[in-house]
């Protein structure tokens, strides 16, 4: 074995993530859904759709998957947008129409 030393960095090392806290962001593109990121949600939405009915899945099966997983993202956009108060309103109404009042 050899005793070399190994070289060791003078300054502290960098973060790992550009996202740490305190790293410079353009003013306001944290958590913006624009444009882009519909179109791209639209084109994998339809591609999925074509996909299931091309591998032979009914229709009424295609749109039932499709209602759902729009309904999850749709949940989601909501929640993460600060929509907690609609999403509150939609589950009572789900809640209170599940139990017939």
């Amino acid at each position: 074995m050899s005793d070399l030393a190994l070289p060791r960095p003078a300054d502290p090392p960098a973060p790992a993530c550009t996202c740490a806290p305190g790293a410079a962001e353009p003013p306001g593109s944290a958590g913006r859904f624009g444009p882009t990121h519909a179109l791209i949600l639209l084109i994998v939405f339809l591609g999925l759709g074509c996909g299931l009915f091309l591998a032979g899945t009914e229709l009424q099966t295609v749109f039932t998957l499709l209602g759902g997983l729009g309904a999850i993202g749709a949940a989601t956009l909501a929640a993460a947008g600060g929509g907690r108060r609609l999403i509150t309103i939609l589950a009572e109404a789900a809640v209170r129409s599940g139990a017939g009042k």
